[in-house]
């Protein structure tokens, strides 16, 4: 029998060919639900993040999610198996003063130090990462920046990517975006910085890859874009 958690939607991203949906759970702020599949990766197909009215889960929204029961994967602690035989169901949205008191407040984003070449603070071996007991945090930024760019891929194909650059806690991150609504929004414009205000960002570690466990922003949440009511 399911077991239903109710969640704000703290990040809808993509991951693979399906998306990585977390949460906190409304009433314990700090609780981490990250629904995965039972595929290998654990990504989470459309069809089974569908609500109830036909749509998937919005960052903000409160939603019911039918779970059977955890299913931890190494630093990834918050991961349950998701139950594909119900709908999820909408049942209300938060604001900002609700964000504030779903706020994290870590010394650092796990361990600061090895950086790709084009990030900063933006990865963690595997062996080390494999030892820290989370995978999920919700942060405050006063500011940031927004990095379109394009980058060499291993094929040798040139790919434009989405950057976030934000100081947080004195230390400096440049981190790979994985908000589909952002990519959508800033990867069609020119090469270059935008500056973004005051922001929450859901930073997420992501499922290793060559040698390493990589920092991302899973979602982006602007004070601006609450206060003036329109949706993300």
């Amino acid at each position: 029998m399911a077991l239903i958690k109710t969640l704000v939607c703290l990040a809808n991203s993509r991951k693979l060919s399906g998306r990585c949906m977390a949460g906190m759970v409304g009433d314990y702020p700090g609780e981490w639900v990250r629904p995965v599949s039972a595929r290998q990766n654990g990504e989470v197909a459309a069809r089974e993040m569908q609500c109830e009215d036909g749509t998937e889960p919005n960052v903000l929204d409160i939603v019911s999610v039918p779970l059977l029961r955890p299913q931890s994967h190494d630093f990834q602690s918050e991961n349950w198996l998701l139950d594909p035989g119900y709908r999820w169901k909408k049942t209300d949205k938060v604001g900002w003063r609700e964000l504030l008191s779903l706020e994290q407040y870590p010394n650092t984003l796990w361990i600061n130090g090895p950086s790709s070449y084009h990030g900063a603070n933006d990865r963690i071996p595997i062996e080390e990462a494999i030892t820290l007991p989370d995978s999920l945090k919700l942060i405050r930024v006063t500011g940031m920046a927004l990095h379109v760019h394009a980058f060499r891929a291993p094929s040798g194909d040139q790919k434009r990517v989405l950057r976030a650059r934000f100081s947080y806690n004195g230390h400096e991150h440049i981190l790979r975006v994985t908000d589909p609504k952002y990519e959508l929004q800033y990867l069609g414009k020119p090469e270059g910085l935008y500056e973004l205000d005051e922001s929450f960002l859901t930073v997420s570690l992501g499922e290793p890859f060559d040698g390493h466990v990589y920092k991302l922003v899973a979602a982006i949440i602007e004070r601006a874009k609450i206060q003036t009511g329109s949706r993300r």
